[in-house]
């Protein structure tokens, strides 16, 4: 359940609210919902995944509604998606069929169609860009056109909307293992209620919905000991994927758009037996998420293949994992602490004034 406040002095709550508004204005400054929407990419990809709600328009109103916090943008855009009718399921989706904007692999140097780099801060200095205190329209329009006049140097040999995968060549060559397709309806964990053992798409809703940083922590501390998947990751892509629904009774599947989308899958390494020797494969590790969320999507992989494989240790065991990573629960739950506890308090405080009263009885 989402924790929220609802009690307390009316008037008390009427001013407190309009404190809140005041600081959000009290230096004559705003920011435009189209201005966050267009220069907020990390911020906003970030929401929206949280949220499990792709619209950029409706993010950026939370992101500024909210002044810039995250666990509380979440929380109002997960409010607004309860509201709203579900019309359509889409049907499956493949993203080999993604139009790419950026592809690396962490495996293979040589890949098919080439590594495209794409926009990241990967290749970046991490120090302060001190010109943009000064930025201006002019420079914004100025820099837009040199790069739209730029000369692209090499372009893929492969079209971007039809990039093979990394792990198809793996597969060709028998290192991956075949597993039969799994046509299943997905379970929705916006519909029931999560129980376990939990099936590989209730974990799936669970990590790309999960609170950002405790899904990079978690796979963190699956690679420091804490657990056994230690990735090399196969494919990372970034793109635009195409979604598609199928009416009632008609086989014929309708363009309705395309969202961005990270998709990583991971090669973690793993030891079987075969024919009484120890030998070596390589198991998929999965993670996709909405927008340009990377670090999220690797440490998404780690967690869907440790979750896959229980073991004794934290990041391994699901309900340990699952619980503790979505956004509006745990946050929901830590700020219930402000809530008044006069009464439990009071009577705990009671308990010890009447020990330290009578005396610790001897033992």
């Amino acid at each position: 359940m989402g924790y929220v406040a609802v009690t307390g002095g009316q008037e008390a709550i009427e001013a407190s609210l309009q404190h809140l508004s005041y600081e959000r204005l009290k230096d004559g400054k705003f920011i435009d919902v189209q201005a966050l929407k267009a220069t907020m990419r990390g911020f906003l990809d970030q929401v929206m995944s949280e949220s499990s709600l792709y619209s950029e328009n409706l993010a950026a109103l939370a992101m500024k509604q909210s002044e810039g916090n995250v666990e509380e943008a979440v929380f109002l855009l997960r409010a607004h998606r309860s509201t709203l009718p579900r019309l359509y399921y889409s049907t499956v989706t493949d993203a080999r069929e993604m139009f790419v904007q950026r592809r690396i692999s962490a495996s293979f140097k040589d890949i098919p169609g080439g590594q495209i780099l794409g926009a990241s801060h990967d290749y970046l200095h991490r120090l302060l860009d001190f010109s943009l205190m000064e930025e201006t329209e002019a420079d914004v329009l100025a820099k837009k056109s040199e790069f739209e006049q730029m000369e692209v140097p090499e372009k893929s040999s492969l079209p971007l909307d039809h990039l093979p995968k990394v792990m198809d060549y793996l597969r060709n060559e028998g290192l991956i293992n075949e597993f039969p397709l799994n046509d299943e309806e997905p379970d929705d964990v916006t519909k029931e209620s999560l129980t376990f053992p939990s099936s590989r798409s209730e974990r799936l809703q669970i990590l790309t919905r999960g609170q950002t940083g405790a899904i990079n922590s978690l796979g963190y501390a699956g690679l420091r000991g804490y657990g056994s998947s230690h990735p090399n990751v196969g494919e990372v892509r970034v793109g635009y994927q195409p979604i598609h629904i199928a009416l009632d009774d008609d086989e014929d599947e309708y363009y309705i758009g395309s969202i961005k989308l990270t998709e990583v899958e991971s090669f973690i390494p793993v030891n079987v037996s075969e024919n009484g020797k120890e030998v070596l494969e390589f198991d998929i590790g999965y993670g996709a998420c909405f927008g340009q969320n990377e670090t999220k999507a690797i440490a998404m992989s780690i967690l869907d293949h440790a979750l896959e494989n229980p073991e004794n240790t934290p990041i391994h065991d699901e309900e340990f994992v699952l619980l503790q990573v979505d956004t509006v629960e745990s946050t929901g739950f830590i700020s219930h602490l402000k809530l008044p506890h006069y009464v439990t308090f009071q009577s705990k405080l009671e308990q010890v004034r009447k020990i330290k009263r009578e005396g610790v009885p001897n033992e």
